[in-house]
């Protein structure tokens, strides 16, 4: 036995948002595509998850976005699935496809973008738009990732939570 104390481990930005969620008394929803449940999975993975989160939307296929997001379809037959105001309109979309009773959720998150092998909607592999819809806002952001799909995948998940942890600031006591 050691008198070295053990490092301490970093807590996970999915860990984290779920945290602030959770203090911030506030319910999340997402709407995945290039993603397809990794950030969903990422979250509900968090013991204490189904106390913020609502659920998720896999809406890779197009013509989704559009019947399960309402994603504008004259939208989607102009620009396709990968374009800013698309994620935009994921984010909304989803926080109104989780309400309950009514009620949206508080916080929608929303990824879309081509992971690859090939280009999509003229868009290069590794383009990706990240939303974050919130009570306040609705921000967007745009990646130009690197690598090989799964690693873009990856990527792209990793860097919608650190969106939505920079979106969604702790409550103040």
């Amino acid at each position: 036995m050691t008198d070295a104390a053990a490092p301490v481990p970093e807590r996970s930005a999915s860990a984290e948002l779920v945290g602030r969620l959770i203090a911030r008394g506030w319910t999340v929803a997402v709407a995945e595509s290039l993603t397809g449940g990794l950030v969903v999975s990422s979250l509900v993975s968090v013991p204490g998850a189904s106390a913020t989160v609502r659920g998720g939307v896999v809406a890779y296929a197009t013509p989704l976005k559009h019947t399960l997001l309402g994603v504008d379809a004259a939208l989607l037959a102009a620009e396709g699935a990968v374009h800013p105001e698309v994620a935009r309109q994921m984010a909304e979309g989803v926080r109104a496809t989780a309400g309950i009773d009514g009620v949206a959720a508080d916080v929608g998150i929303a990824t879309t973008g081509v992971a690859g092998p090939a280009e999509q909607d003229g868009q290069p592999v590794g383009t990706v738009y990240l939303a974050i819809a919130t009570p306040e806002d609705t921000r967007v952001a745009t990646l130009a990732l690197a690598g090989d799909r799964a690693q873009i995948r990856s990527q792209a998940a990793a860097a919608v939570l650190e969106f939505a942890l920079r979106c969604i600031r702790p409550n103040s006591p």
